[in-house]
């Protein structure tokens, strides 16, 4: 069975160490970074780059950062009835802004970048699924 472009992209990032703000493949990544990294695989230049971040920015604010980035870059889809390859975000809290990524490598596994580990096929359990807040896919072409 063929795998969607991201999946095969993504699983070239598995063993990538954390590194908050990097996007760099086999140096250091955080979630964001990841994705950064396959639309850069996919298309070259980013559309964007992120502003400096700390570890806590959802909490100093109640801005929906990521969701509006992914509104002006890719595709938004019904949370639920996302599919392979599309990017997913989390929020920890109901009350606070999605502020971790991941992209589905099937309905039931996603690969991702969270501290204190490197990036990792995990999966799509309950307990992220009760926290998936967003879903995004990314466009056939730029």
């Amino acid at each position: 069975m063929a795998h969607h472009p991201n999946t095969v992209l993504a699983r070239g990032w598995l063993g990538t160490p954390y590194q908050h703000q990097a996007s760099l493949k086999g140096v250091g990544t955080d979630c964001l970074g990841l994705i950064r990294g396959l639309w850069r695989e996919r298309f070259g230049v980013e559309p964007e780059v992120p502003p400096a971040y700390s570890p806590s920015w959802a909490e100093a604010g109640l801005e929906e950062t990521l969701a509006h980035a992914g509104r002006r870059h890719l595709i938004e889809v019904q949370p639920l009835l996302f599919e392979e390859g599309d990017v997913l975000l989390f929020r920890w809290r109901a009350h606070l802004p999605a502020k971790h990524a991941g992209i589905a490598t099937s309905r039931t596994t996603m690969i991702h970048a969270q501290e204190g580990a490197v990036v990792s096929e995990v999966a799509l359990n309950s307990w992220w699924l009760s926290r998936l807040a967003f879903a995004f896919r990314f466009p056939d072409k730029i």
